[in-house]
Parts: C-alpha cells; sequence; structure tokens
C-alpha cells in the first residue's frame, strides 16, 4: 500500500492541503446523509407494505375493465422489498463506513490516522449503488399504485399517463444528477 492509496482522516480542521488529504468530516456528514435519507424512504417503504388496496374505506381504487388484476399486486409488494432491501444494504454500508472511520481515529484524539482510499471508495460506491437501486425499486412501486388506483397502463389513457409520466421522467433524472455527482466526488 502506497501513499496514493491513503488518505488522512482528522476529526478537525484542514490538513496539509496535499491532495489525498484533508478533514474527512464531510465524508462523515455524507454517510450521515446517506442513511438519514434512506432511513425516510424506508419509512415509506412501510407505509406502502401497510396500505391495503382492497380497503372500502380508501376510495379510488380502479374497478372494471381497466382494474390492476394480481400480478400488479404482487409487483407492488415485490419493489418494495426490493426497494427496503436496497436502502438498508446502501445505509448498513454507509454505517460500516462511519464506524471503521471513528475505529480508525477516535474524535476525541488529535493524531491524524490513515485510511485506505481504494476502500473507502468502494464503500461509498456500493452504499451510492444501494441507493439508486432502491429509489428505483421504489418508482416502480409507485407506478404499481398508480395502476392499482387509476387503472392499468394503456387501458384508461390521460389519467394514469399524467400520473406515471412525471415519476418516470423527474426520478431518474435525479438519480442521474447523483451519480454524476458522486462519481465527480469519487475522482477528486
Amino acid at each position: 500500500m502506497n501513499d496514493d492509496d491513503l488518505f488522512r482522516y482528522s476529526s478537525g480542521g484542514p490538513s496539509s492541503g496535499r491532495r489525498g488529504e484533508g478533514g474527512t468530516s464531510i465524508h462523515i456528514t455524507a454517510l450521515d446523509g446517506i442513511t438519514n435519507v434512506n432511513s425516510l424512504f424506508t419509512l415509506a417503504v412501510f407505509l406502502g407494505l401497510a396500505w391495503n388496496p382492497y380497503d372500502p374505506g380508501d376510495g379510488g381504487v380502479s374497478v372494471g375493465d381497466c382494474a390492476a388484476g394480481p400480478r400488479i399486486l404482487e409487483d407492488l409488494v415485490t419493489f418494495h422489498v426490493f426497494s427496503f432491501a436496497s436502502f438498508l444494504f446502501s445505509s448498513l454500508i454507509a454505517l460500516c463506513l462511519k464506524q471503521a472511520i471513528r475505529l480508525v481515529h477516535p474524535p476525541f484524539r488529535p493524531i491524524v490516522a490513515r485510511i485506505n482510499r481504494a476502500l473507502f471508495r468502494a464503500g461509498i460506491l456500493a452504499s451510492a449503488v444501494g441507493s439508486v437501486l432502491g429509489c428505483g425499486f421504489l418508482m416502480m412501486a409507485l407506478v404499481n399504485v398508480v395502476q392499482i388506483k387509476l387503472g392499468r397502463i394503456g387501458c384508461t389513457g390521460a389519467a394514469t399517463m399524467g400520473a406515471i409520466i412525471p415519476l418516470v421522467t423527474l426520478i431518474p433524472s435525479a438519480m442521474l444528477i447523483y451519480i454524476a455527482v458522486i462519481f465527480y466526488a469519487l475522482t477528486r
């Protein structure tokens, strides 16, 4: 392992300024952000799993020829479970990275620790992939919710497509921006 593969971690102020060195309190903050956002999305997944489309008190479920079939209901649950697993994976990786940094360099000790940059980047990348997959699966689950509420795609026309088009354009656009920022951060 050479110095190019390592970076310095300091819980305090800035380091000497050489490339690869610097306070990774930014990294700790980013890892906290990942776990916080994933927690909110995991809550959304649980709320989605708790929803019963056959509850008579919950109006607005599509009926008739355009009603969602059992396959769409199965996909709804499947995508919620995949989303939950992806967000949990991402959060656990982020928490492990944060804990590894704190184990190598406890915050109450004013020394600088050396952390393997390649492993840290791989962990950040794995956590980001988990978050992106979780968002993708959650988006697909929401598409199924729309089909259950408004009718199957291609059957009802404008109502279903009007609700689905923003989902399938805005969410992937945001995920592409997130991926670009992650790759930019990993190359710096």
